[in-house]
């Protein structure tokens, strides 16, 4: 190859076929699709399941000031000891209430995905889904304070 002219092998340079020169449309916006509702019997569940949360939410704060007091009470006590263990058990009651709300988002949960995958529009469950997870955050939160004052 190196003896012969080079007149007799092709050019590696860009061929003109080998440019991109296209342009090229935007495709066209997808048509919106409205997903039909749930049917009743699903959307009448809503109701019951955020009031249960809620009632569990009622618990819970009812509940919250006496836990609240026996974790100050117990400070830094030793684990094992009774006014640890006293506080233990309060917050064990927090739990127990938060228990109940977790049982209502579980609810919630089944029916929201049940309708998502059903083809339906998941809206008001989502929104009730929202609220009940709302108010247990805010337990999650108060429940995480008070084990750490409890160094558990």
């Amino acid at each position: 190859a190196c003896a012969t002219s080079k007149s007799e092998y092709p050019s590696l340079a860009r061929r003109p076929a080998e440019r991109l020169t296209a342009t090229f449309d935007a495709p066209p916006a997808p048509a919106a699709v409205v997903l039909p509702a749930p049917p009743a019997a699903v959307t009448g569940q809503l109701g019951g399941l955020v009031g249960a949360a809620q009632a569990a939410d009622t618990k819970f704060r009812a509940r919250e000031a006496r836990a609240r007091s026996t974790v100050n009470a117990a400070g830094s006590a030793k684990i094992g000891s009774e006014s640890w263990g006293t506080a233990t058990i309060a917050v064990a009651e927090l739990e127990a209430a938060r228990a109940e709300a977790m049982v209502a988002l579980a609810d919630l949960d089944r029916l929201y995905n049940d309708t998502r995958v059903r083809g339906e529009d998941p809206g008001q469950i989502g929104a009730a889904r929202d609220t009940v997870t709302g108010l247990i955050a805010r337990q999650d939160q108060v429940l995480g304070e008070l084990r750490s004052r409890l160094g558990s």
